[in-house]
């Protein structure tokens, strides 16, 4: 799976528009759809796509979209 194909699934579980997860540089506590849900989602999607258990701990750290791929640990192909 490429970063942008898990990024929109992302946007799309989220309901965020699509490409409103682009920038790897932004920041998660600008987007609007960004909270302890949308963090479980992430978790359970990088579970579900990508096979990747993230414990909680490990996204509370996580300030920025790329923050969120580097927990992937290298799975999405560019």
């Amino acid at each position: 799976m490429t970063k942008t194909e898990f990024l929109r699934e992302l946007e799309g579980q989220l309901e965020i528009s699509e490409g409103g997860l682009n920038n790897e540089d932004q920041m998660l506590a600008t987007l609007s759809g960004w909270d302890s849900m949308a963090a479980v989602i992430f978790i359970a999607l990088a579970d579900e796509k990508l096979g990747v258990l993230l414990p909680d701990n490990q996204i509370a750290g996580a300030k920025s979209v790329g923050d969120l791929m580097a927990l992937l640990g290298g799975r999405l192909t560019d």
